[in-house]
């Protein structure tokens, strides 16, 4: 009696299956992407108040950063291309006067200073 309760349970569940898999194609989507779109939706509703802000700001700020890039642009233009790597430099200082001041970092010593041989003949390994 086990035994035809256990071949008669596996044949409910391997016909039940494929009636399950036909029910989320159906639907068109499955779990993840209804929870994916729930999420993202969640989240617009979330930030449309903020953007709304930040549209009203860039609209605002718009006129006067076109005409400080208009007259800058040049300038800035001319010192990037001056530059080589900016990853040599430090972060820029504003001095008390008001000055702006960008120094160089300080040079890494060579790789060749590195592999020189200490005088008393000490190699670390």
């Amino acid at each position: 009696m086990k035994r035809f309760l256990h071949v008669s349970a596996a044949c409910l569940l391997c016909l039940s299956a494929p009636v399950a898999a036909q029910e989320s194609e159906e639907n068109g989507k499955g779990l993840m992407e209804k929870g994916a779109e729930l999420f993202w939706e969640g989240l617009r509703k979330e930030m449309a108040p903020a953007l709304e802000d930040l549209e009203g700001l860039a609209a605002e700020i718009g006129p006067s950063m076109r005409d400080f890039l208009a007259e800058m642009g040049p300038s800035l233009a001319a010192i990037a291309a001056e530059v080589e790597d900016w990853s040599s430099y430090e972060l820029p200082e504003i001095l008390p006067n008001g000055d702006i001041i960008i120094r160089k970092k300080p040079e890494a010593p060579s790789p060749e200073e590195k592999d020189e041989v200490p005088e008393n003949g000490v190699t670390d390994l």
